[in-house]
């Protein structure tokens, strides 16, 4: 039997949570019961990729009973050791408190390759673009400015995913995605090899040269962003966290930002006003400066990202190429090619 299964039987569950969670709340005397969300759920015969909410309900000492989001992210062939680190570092470098925070990390386990945490509470940022609340967009854009800006002032010479640092080698690496893309899509790959190698040198160029990382979140896109009240943001889903150039987030929110508006509201205006927005609050913030190297590593890293999203729709199960296309021609005439 898939070992992960044991994390779908709530009776399991509840014993579990009692002898590893129990410790670390000395004002729950018990768990009385949970109810199970598959956030993700892939799971094989003896594989799996899961992150898994348990709504778990606890018995405080003074008698009144709490409810938490208790969730699991774990994966059969890559431990998540390196999300358990990410997060209890930054818990520890002032993401515990204030109005930017993270979801609050409890324990890794071995067992399950997985990392359990207390996850945060609200909206994705893409709610309210989808709802098309301009007021709670533009104020979940300003915190998550000065959230990423907060992220790349934070120091540390700790590498939590080194294989996700480079472009070239962030899963499933470029060799993989041009080799499946030239297998399905075969009239696509030339173009695929060409951009990809623009997009790749361009960043090798700006790593041989400067000897400064800095820790970046990796995914940055709306649906990782969370509104946890009025004055305060979470942002979840540190698997990539890693030591590389800042502009990378940069470049990658502003992408999904334009994609996500552009497919939800269609106005290509508001999708330009909002990643301004967006990038002037940051550098508001930042120590860095907003000149032209800047600007070419973030149009770097968008376009990167644009690419990033068409492989996904061109090779998900239940591909969606008529989605992706599109993408793939804007790099193309970005690029002159």
């Amino acid at each position: 039997m898939n070992k992960i299964l044991q994390l779908l039987d709530e009776k399991f569950v509840l014993d579990y949570f009692r002898k590893k969670l129990l410790p670390l709340y000395p004002d729950f005397e018990d768990v009385l019961k949970l109810k199970i969300k598959r956030h993700k759920d892939n799971i094989w015969k003896e594989t799996y990729h899961v992150v898994l909410e348990f709504r778990t309900q606890f018995l405080g000492r003074d008698k009144i009973k709490r409810t938490l989001p208790i969730f699991c992210s774990a994966h059969s062939d890559e431990p998540r050791k390196n999300v358990f680190d990410s997060l209890h570092f930054l818990w520890k470098n002032g993401f515990d408190k204030g109005y930017l925070s993270i979801p609050h990390p409890l324990f890794y386990s071995k067992h399950f390759q997985g990392t359990f945490y207390r996850g945060v509470v609200g909206e994705n940022l893409f709610h309210y673009i989808r709802e098309k609340n301009y007021e709670e967009i533009e104020n979940v854009i300003l915190k998550s400015a000065k959230w990423f800006q907060k992220l790349h002032s934070t120091q540390t010479e700790k590498n939590f995913n080194p294989i996700n640092s480079r472009i070239e080698t962030v899963y499933p690496g470029i060799e993989h995605i041009i080799s499946r893309v030239g297998r399905d899509y075969p009239d696509r790959k030339a173009i695929f090899q060409k951009i990809y190698h623009k997009i790749n040198t361009q960043e090798k160029e700006f790593f041989s040269s400067r000897k400064k990382l800095w820790l970046v979140h990796g995914d940055a896109h709306p649906e990782n962003i969370i509104r946890m009240s009025k004055k305060k943001i979470g942002v979840i889903d540190f698997t990539d966290l890693c030591l590389s150039d800042f502009a990378r987030d940069l470049g990658s929110f502003s992408q999904q930002l334009d994609f996500m508006i552009m497919r939800k509201i269609g106005d290509k205006i508001i999708a330009e006003k909002y990643k301004k927005m967006f990038i002037e609050e940051y550098f508001k913030l930042s120590k860095e400066e907003l000149n032209n190297d800047v600007k070419m590593r973030m149009k770097n890293y968008y376009n990167w990202t644009a690419m990033r999203t068409a492989t996904f729709f061109l090779i998900k199960s239940g591909p969606e190429p008529e989605r992706g296309y599109p993408l793939i021609e804007l790099v193309r005439n970005d690029l002159g090619f």
